[in-house]
């Protein structure tokens, strides 16, 4: 199994499902639009508490499918020969703090890279005979379904993500790849519970704590 704590690179995709850009108001972007986290703000979801910052407005949850990197990027290489690994993950966001940095034209970093933002499920084998993207995933919250997602409705695909990213910043082995959230993103509270099923398969689940 997969050892969340060797991770190298986060990366990670905004704007990639059509709904969930329309619930945000935002533009759709022509090209992958493309942010990182830093390790620190991974964390895996081990049915334990994890605790979030309770006084920096709201917080909100982003279920995604995280690909995880075998080997060095190069240009052509084939989806098999580059990804071994996924899971589900949740991009947790301080949206209060987004939505101001977006309106000053700063970068996004104060609002997704905080600690415990880079929730990360239980790695699985990635399935390489296209069943993932009609694989249906949903998030879980307080024994609610809050979103639900299939990779095949993603405006960029896996691939187009794995070329964008190795040819403008470089893939290394060990790096992550958090490919966008369906719509359905909502706000935190103190002690929700959150669960994320990859099919009928569970992959990580959490209580949360907003510390102030």
């Amino acid at each position: 199994m997969l050892n969340p704590k060797q991770v190298g690179n986060i990366f990670c995709v905004g704007r990639n499902y059509p709904l969930h850009i329309e619930e945000l108001g935002n533009q759709r972007s022509k090209d992958c639009l493309v942010f990182t986290k830093p390790t620190h703000a991974l964390i895996e979801a081990k049915d334990q508490i994890i605790a979030l910052p309770g006084d920096r407005g709201e917080v909100h949850y982003e279920i995604e499918v995280v690909v995880h990197i075998s080997s060095p990027y190069k240009k052509g290489v084939a989806l098999e020969d580059i990804v071994d690994y996924m899971t589900l993950g949740i991009d947790m966001t301080l949206r209060d703090v987004q939505t101001a940095l977006k309106q000053d034209g700063h970068p996004w970093l104060p609002a997704k890279g905080f600690r415990n933002a880079a929730i990360l499920g239980s790695y699985i084998p990635f399935p390489h005979d296209n069943e993932y993207l009609q694989t249906p995933f949903h998030l879980v919250k307080n024994k609610q379904v809050v979103q639900e997602g299939r990779m095949v409705d993603m405006i960029f695909s896996l691939g187009d993500i794995i070329h964008h990213c190795g040819l403008h910043y470089g893939l290394s082995e060990n790096d992550i790849i958090y490919t966008g959230t369906p719509n359905g993103v909502g706000k935190l509270n103190n002690g929700d519970t959150l669960e994320m099923y990859w099919g009928e398969n569970k992959l990580g689940a959490c209580t949360i704590s907003l510390e102030k």
